[in-house]
């Protein structure tokens, strides 16, 4: 149906009414008073979503380009970094360290598991020179539906002097993440996921252990230069020209997360898992992550023997407008990923899975009408008037 269509992916995520009215704002002078006084209000609002107290600065990027210039402004080549991956999103952490020259010292876990601390304390350990100068992380992998402990790796790291470099594109704004208290010294994270705005900006937090390796710092950077972005901000202005219509969309979303307060921004998004996987596990399917380590942004479900994951999206996309996200690399074609963060609320989930159940049935899964949404309207029940 024309512009009826669920977009439930882990990204670009569906974007708020009042938020699509205040990316038309007539454009402003990025170098004039109004467009100061946006950055600063964006900018208090940021660091409050972030909680932190340290400095956050904006980029003109998708997630990606956030990553890449957590590598350029707090590494050189030849530095020795620990990348920790456990998806496709982990490895393209540890791929921009490797392009930039570092020595990438990789360690893999099985896809649809978290990292597990207790190897990460041995490698650790067992740099007794302290050669790594940083370690790199996922924080939410939504390649498979897995969210990573950052409190207990910011533990593990402990005197370590590795930086803690995040990458929590799909998980800040989604679930609770305390760069100050964990010790997570850069945290990037991308407006087109939690944030709820169009692609276009990137945002990274800089903890003064940061800007000291900042100093030393000797990879090529001038678009990603994060001391340039500091020093611009400083006068209310950026190094080069900003994405003025994600600025005001980005202070009317911000605008959002103020008036729920995050406490109820991070139990939404744990309440539209625990639908998404209630639903899923009723109709007999399995997701890819265990419960313990179940991301509040994605869940990747198994496609059933015999069906292909490729011809489920293409019913749903088809059919029924429900967008959904395919798995990726060894998991192309074998499971399915149902996005549900951001601007999404419960109804949303019991169509999607309304929708699900009608096209397994169609593509021969022996499936009962009813067994998924039943299960969704009991979580929304056992909840209403909490959420």
């Amino acid at each position: 149906m024309y512009e009826k269509e669920y977009l439930m992916l882990p990204g670009p995520t569906p974007v708020p009414p009042r938020v699509l009215r205040a990316l038309s704002e007539p454009l402003i002078n990025h170098r004039g008073p109004s467009f100061k006084k946006l950055i600063e209000d964006v900018t208090e609002g940021i660091r409050y979503v972030y909680q932190t107290k340290h400095d956050v600065l904006i980029l003109p990027a998708s997630g990606t380009g956030g990553m890449e210039a957590s590598i350029v402004n707090f590494l050189s080549p030849g530095d020795k970094v620990l990348a920790l991956s456990i998806g496709a999103f982990g490895d393209r952490y540890a791929t921009i360290a490797k392009n930039y020259g570092c020595i990438v010292d990789k360690v893999d876990f099985e896809w649809g598991t978290a990292i597990d601390l207790d190897v990460v304390k041995a490698q650790l350990d067992a740099d007794v020179n302290q050669e790594y100068k940083a370690i790199l992380v996922t924080h939410n992998e939504t390649s498979t539906g897995v969210c990573n402990d950052l409190e207990g790796l910011g533990n593990i790291r402990g005197d370590h002097p590795a930086l803690l470099l995040v990458d929590s594109v799909s998980g800040l704004g989604v679930m609770d993440v305390r760069p100050d208290e964990w010790g997570l010294d850069v945290v990037v994270t991308a407006a087109q996921k939690g944030f709820m705005i169009p692609p276009g900006l990137a945002f990274i937090s800089v903890s003064p252990k940061a800007w000291e390796a900042y100093a030393e710092s000797k990879a090529p950077k001038f678009y990603w230069d994060l001391g340039s972005a500091k020093k611009f901000l400083e006068k209310g202005q950026t190094p080069v020209t900003p994405a003025l219509p994600q600025y005001t969309g980005l202070r009317e979303a911000l605008k959002i997360f103020q008036e729920k307060g995050m406490d109820y921004m991070f139990a939404k998004q744990l309440y539209l898992r625990d639908m998404t996987r209630a639903a899923v596990k009723a109709l007999g399917l399995k997701p890819l992550a265990e419960d313990a380590i179940s991301s509040a942004a994605v869940t990747a479900v198994w496609a059933p023997d015999g069906i292909e994951a490729k011809a489920i999206n293409k019913k749903m996309r088809e059919e029924y407008n429900v967008v959904l996200a395919g798995g990726q690399k060894q998991l192309e074609n074998k499971i399915f990923r149902i996005g549900h963060l951001g601007y999404v609320q419960h109804l949303d989930i019991l169509a999607t899975i309304g929708a699900l159940e009608m096209c397994l049935q169609e593509l021969g899964y022996p499936v009962v009408l009813g067994q998924g949404t039943k299960a969704v309207q009991e979580v929304i029940m056992s909840r209403k008037g909490i959420i």
